[in-house]
């Protein structure tokens, strides 16, 4: 009983906040029916002799009207209008000071600034973009005169319309700026924390690329730390149409290759001292990438399923994935429908921990050192159960994606090792950080070739447009089934 309680309070929430993200709801009539909620679970415990043992529909259903009607509200609290004072200024030239309150993201031609203004009581994000030539840091305070603009979507190469207008605002970015005149006001008003991480990243980064020639220093930073912005177009098409952009992002599955490396490192050591190295190295991984949200979410991801592949208890593991996924909404409503990577992120992780058991007895034939089987076997079923959402969302279908993945992927954990190595060594000194950076380079090389290879044959990638949304839900319909159907009956019928 109390896990039919626990998962209708989850999904309750979830569901409000995700009709909520499509459909406008009335805030007061979203109140009445929560105190109606209310008052008939204390009716159903307090007056009927309510039990936990007793399979009672009348206490889930409520306990599922009040978390939907909890998820609404959430969802309505974010959901502000945009305030008037800088509504009346776009498309106008314009002065505003503010503050740069995240690191600055480098593009191929440009770099781009995310600067919260203040004027009065009203705040508001602005994302500015601007040319190379000027050391913006994060904690800079910032005058700069344009034309402020709302942004707009477009159309992706692939001929999918892209939503950027949601995707920034589900970062509270509501206005554009491009290429304005920036003047440098002060330095240094950041959060103190978050500077000496950022500060700290940046040394890494540096001693790595010291270490290690272009590009495959552009790839030590992305496996590592997800930098992947000053890939330009060529590389990042490779990875696209090969399936393999996903090693340089900030994933569950990129940390899990570190922390999993980690507990074997210390494998003579017992299990529960196993798990926490690998949990530290996830924490680790999360301060050198500067505690960003992506970062705390993928490790959220991670140290889930090291808990499930260390104990094989998956079960409890399913509850605390669909905990963190309520967290991770309830701290920002708009991820569930407008933030592409927690999607995916939530989709992998769901693979790796409950799709790959079902699917390893087909890789018996792969020899287990150095892990090659479970990285094939965990590598298809990522594929295999993003694919659908892939096609849908990006309109990619990649014919060489599997091949290419199982000859990189085996030499991604060492090659991580070795990059987290070259960047510790090279903070103490460059020399003894050299002979690390030259093997790290020879994988790197490796693994750029056999991207660079597969993304030039012919018919290496098509693009679906029209994938239609009908047919994607009924994939994962059946997706589910097979891996949920029993546990969904149990849920349904009583015991």
């Amino acid at each position: 009983m109390q896990d039919r309680i626990f998962y209708s309070i989850c999904f309750g929430f979830i569901f409000g906040v995700f009709l909520r993200s499509f459909v406008f709801i009335n805030l007061y009539l979203s109140l009445l029916v929560l105190l109606l909620a209310v008052a008939l679970l204390f009716y159903f415990i307090l007056l009927k002799n309510f039990s936990f043992i007793k399979y009672r529909w009348d206490v889930i259903s409520a306990a599922f009207v009040l978390a939907f009607c909890l998820g609404v509200l959430r969802f309505h609290i974010v959901d502000v209008p945009a305030p008037q004072v800088f509504e009346s200024k776009v498309d106008q030239k314009i002065s505003l000071t503010g503050e740069i309150i995240d690191e600055p993201t480098l593009g191929e031609n440009n770099q781009r600034l995310t600067v919260q203004i203040k004027e009065g009581d009203a705040k508001t994000k602005v994302l500015v973009s601007t040319a190379f030539g000027e050391d913006y840091r994060y904690g800079d305070e910032i005058n700069f005169t344009g034309e402020l603009a709302k942004p707009e979507n477009f159309i992706t190469d692939q001929g999918k319309e892209f939503d950027y207008v949601n995707y920034l605002r589900k970062d509270g970015v509501l206005y554009v700026m491009g290429y304005p005149e920036i003047e440098i006001v002060s330095r240094g008003n950041g959060n103190f924390v978050k500077s000496t991480l950022f500060s700290l990243k940046e040394k890494f980064l540096e001693k790595i690329n010291l270490a290690i020639e272009e590009p495959e220093a552009l790839l030590m930073g992305g496996l590592i730390l997800g930098e992947k912005s000053s890939f330009n177009q060529a590389l990042r098409d490779s990875f696209v149409n090969t399936g393999t952009i996903h090693i340089v992002a900030l994933s569950g599955y990129n940390v899990t290759i570190v922390a999993e490396w980690f507990m074997k490192l210390f494998a003579f050591l017992p299990m529960n001292l196993g798990i926490g190295m690998g949990i530290f190295a996830i924490l680790l991984f999360i301060l050198m990438t500067g505690a960003s949200s992506t970062a705390i979410r993928a490790g959220i991801m991670a140290i889930l399923v090291l808990v499930a592949r260390a104990t094989g208890r998956n079960y409890d593991v399913a509850r605390a994935l669909v905990l963190a996924g309520v967290f991770m909404i309830m701290l920002n409503p708009f991820v569930l429908v407008y933030d592409v990577s927690f999607q995916l992120s939530f989709i992998a992780t769901i693979a790796v921990i409950f799709f790959t058991p079902r699917i390893e007895k087909y890789f018996m034939w792969v020899p287990e050192r150095f892990g090659f089987r479970d990285i094939i076997s965990v590598t298809s079923a990522a594929y295999i159960f993003v694919l659908p959402f892939i096609l849908y969302k990006m309109g990619n279908l990649s014919l060489v994606a599997l091949p290419a993945n199982i000859l990189v992927l085996p030499f991604i954990p060492f090659t991580m090792v070795l990059g987290f190595l070259t960047g510790f060594v090279g903070l103490i000194s460059y020399i003894l950080a050299v002979p690390f950076g030259f093997i790290s380079y020879l994988f790197l090389h490796y693994e750029l070739a056999v991207i660079n290879f597969f993304a030039n044959l012919p018919f290496a990638v098509f693009s679906f447009p029209d994938f239609p949304l009908v047919l994607t839900i009924l994939i994962y319909t059946y997706f589910v089934y097979r891996l949920f159907g029993r546990n969904i009956k149990s849920f349904i019928l009583p015991q």
